[in-house]
This record gives C-alpha cells, sequence and structure tokens, in this order.
C-alpha cells in the first residue's frame, strides 16, 4: 500500500461546505418518521474510478444518516455517450423522486431530458460552463449540486510543478469531448503562458486510448499534469506505469490518484463531496426546499498529498518545505 504524508493547507477554516449546508446528521429521523414514504432516486454515473464511486457512497451515506428509506436505480454508462444518453432517458421515463447526476456529462444528459424531475450533481467542474445552472448562487430550474473544483488547485499545482519540482515541458492527456477537461485545460494553457511554461498535450477519446497518448509524450516532457478527466482517470494505471518507467513526476488532480500512483495533488475527499450532495437531495425529497433554492457548492476545504512510494519510484526527494506542516 502506497505511503501517502498529508500536508494540509486548509484554506477556511471549516470542513467541507459545514456553513453552507450543515454538519453531519441534519435529519436525524427513522423512516417511519418520514410518514413511511420510500423515495426513488436514479443515479447516472459516466464511468468507474475512484473519485466519483466514492461521491456516489458519500451521496447515499448522508441519504441513510437522514433517516429516508431509499430505493437506487444505478446505472453506469461506462464512458460511452450513447449509453449516458439511454441511461438519462430511461431515468426519465422511470419518474423517480430525484437524479443523482455523478459527473459533468451525466448531468447534462439528464438535465436535457427533464425540466420537472429534481436532479442534484457532483464531480461537476464547471456548472454555469456546463450549462447546468443559471449561476451558482442562484440555480433556476431543477438542477443544483456540488463542483469539484477549487479555484486555486490550478494555480497550485502549476506553481508546485515550476517552483518545486523545476518543471518546464509539462505533459497533459485529455478527452477533449469532456467540457469539464477542457475548462481545466484552458486554464493550464493559461497559467503556463504566464508562468513562462510549455504544455505538450495528448488527446484521447476512450480509455483504451490513454497508453498510447501519453507514451506519445514520453521523451517531449519533464513532468506530467494529470487533471480532473473521467476518461484518463478510469485508465490511470497507463500513466502512472510510464511516468514511472521514465522517472517523470506526474501531478495529478484528485487525492484517490495519489493513492494510484500519483506523485501528489491538491484537493479533498469526494465521500464529503457525496455526501454534501447527499445533505441537498435531502432538503429537496423532504420539500424543505426546491433546486432553484440551493446554491451551487464550492469545496472550501484543500489538502496537499504526497505518495513517498512513487517519489522513491521516480528517486525524487521529499523537499524540506514539503514537509514542514505535514500532519501524520
Amino acid at each position: 500500500m502506497s505511503k501517502l504524508k498529508k500536508i494540509t493547507i486548509i484554506l477556511f477554516s471549516a470542513m467541507l461546505l459545514l456553513v453552507a449546508c450543515g454538519g453531519g446528521n441534519q435529519n436525524p429521523l427513522s423512516g417511519n418518521e418520514w410518514n413511511g414514504k420510500k423515495y426513488t432516486v436514479g443515479v447516472t454515473q459516466i464511468v468507474e474510478h475512484p473519485s466519483l464511486n466514492a461521491a456516489y457512497e458519500g451521496f447515499k451515506q448522508a441519504l441513510a444518516d437522514a433517516g429516508l428509506d431509499v430505493e437506487y436505480q444505478v446505472q453506469n454508462a461506462q464512458n460511452d455517450n450513447s449509453t449516458n444518453m439511454t441511461i438519462a432517458t430511461n431515468l426519465v421515463n422511470s419518474n423517480v423522486d430525484l437524479i443523482f447526476a455523478n459527473s459533468t456529462s451525466s448531468a447534462q444528459a439528464v438535465a436535457s431530458e427533464t425540466q420537472e424531475i429534481p436532479i442534484v450533481f457532483t464531480s461537476v467542474t464547471d456548472a454555469v460552463g456546463a450549462q447546468l445552472v443559471d449561476s451558482l448562487e442562484n440555480p433556476g430550474g431543477n438542477v443544483t449540486g456540488t463542483i469539484d473544483l477549487h479555484p486555486d488547485v490550478i494555480p497550485l499545482t502549476m506553481t508546485f510543478l515550476k517552483k518545486q519540482l523545476g518543471a518546464k515541458n509539462i505533459g497533459v492527456v485529455f478527452n477533449a469531448g469532456e467540457q469539464n477537461a477542457r475548462v481545466q485545460i484552458d486554464k493550464v494553457k493559461e497559467l503556463a503562458k504566464e508562468m513562462d511554461l510549455n504544455i505538450i498535450e495528448a488527446s484521447v477519446a476512450t480509455s483504451a486510448d490513454v497508453k498510447q497518448a501519453v507514451d506519445s509524450l514520453i521523451g517531449k516532457v519533464d513532468s506530467l499534469y494529470i487533471i480532473k478527466d473521467n476518461t484518463v482517470v478510469s485508465a490511470l494505471e497507463s500513466v502512472t506505469s510510464a511516468a514511472f518507467d521514465n522517472k517523470l513526476p506526474m501531478m495529478v488532480g484528485e487525492l484517490d490518484s495519489v493513492k494510484r500512483g500519483g506523485l501528489a495533488a491538491y484537493g479533498f475527499s469526494y465521500h464529503d463531496l457525496g455526501y454534501e450532495t447527499g445533505q441537498m437531495a435531502v432538503k429537496i425529497l423532504t420539500g424543505e426546499s426546491k433546486p432553484s433554492e440551493l446554491p451551487v457548492q464550492v469545496t472550501k476545504n484543500l489538502q496537499f498529498v504526497v505518495n513517498e512510494e512513487t517519489a522513491s519510484a521516480i528517486g525524487l526527494d521529499i523537499k524540506e518545505e514539503w514537509q514542514a506542516e505535514i500532519s501524520e
């Protein structure tokens, strides 16, 4: 098992979204105390990978903690856009009480199919850019949720690549068909220009393309930055293998990806993010709030985590300044 060191860089004193949504068990009632109602929740997820899976588990935990009796209809598109749309149609036709959309493309698909069934999303990078909501503060319509990109993550990562790792030529692998990926890559390129860094791109359409894409970067780059991209993260081992073989430091966009061999990341718990989304769903299902009344939430708690085994494997010494605030 990878040995991780966690450097806490909490940017706000409150834990993730506690101020906005409240913490812990918001409605400690049994199913009977909710008038015996049984809810049906549709779940759509674009692909299997640890962060998305953790978000779903957190979501379910929040509804269970609230005492709701829930039947889940769970469907996974396995990163196929056609299947993703079919899932959306099926869930809407099933007339579920609420839909939990776990990823940008999942949320876009169900939002295009219904303006009536409440939708809560998570693992979305840019809810406004994806045309899921009118604004973060006032979502409008039947859609709201949580986003998974703190505005400081990409700047912090790019700064770490340059100042701590001495990067000059950074390789990025991403699916240009993912709206969330394009948003992140645009920001990476904008910062790279300001910081006099060179970004070398390799795009993919499916997870099967990832190995060939990362292989195309070898010899051209001195580091890798794997953003929050569902297609690439679902095949992350193809990237970590190449990074290990070629002694390339690889920054990643999620803490779960550090556990899977990434060198380091600024991030947060997707289980917590899913839990907060679940708390929003509880308010909607029980009639306390409508989606249009619940602002989209942004993660407020960041940690910096380093994988010591990965650092050792690529011959990288962990610098003293990285360990200054380490909490075991």
